[in-house]
């Protein structure tokens, strides 16, 4: 089990992404899961999810129709193994120490 479950809802911001995921990924802090939840984006934000979770066994991706942010948020509740819940925006980074911090 995960000490920190790091939900991300993403909605067509493939643009914004990979620094998101990177920012997450690249903490001082590793043990955690990522749940990428592509909230039915049209971009290519799925895909880039897809690819990240082929790449690193951390990353759970949920597809789910576009029912908004909140019901987006929910579904990675209802997945989520962690001790510990993290939410983060597609379109934000954080800096390493940050979840080791909080």
């Amino acid at each position: 089990m995960p000490l920190v479950s790091v939900i991300i809802p993403i909605y067509n911001t493939e643009k914004f992404l990979p620094l998101c995921i990177n920012s997450v990924l690249n903490q001082t802090l590793t043990d955690i899961e990522v749940l990428l939840v592509n909230d039915g984006s049209t971009d290519g934000s799925g895909k880039i999810c897809d690819e990240y979770a082929c790449k690193d066994q951390r990353i759970q991706v949920i597809h789910t129709l576009n029912q908004g942010v909140s019901h987006a948020r929910n579904q990675g509740l209802e997945t989520a193994k962690g001790e510990y819940i993290a939410f983060m925006d597609s379109d934000d980074w954080i800096e390493t120490d940050m979840i080791a911090t909080l």
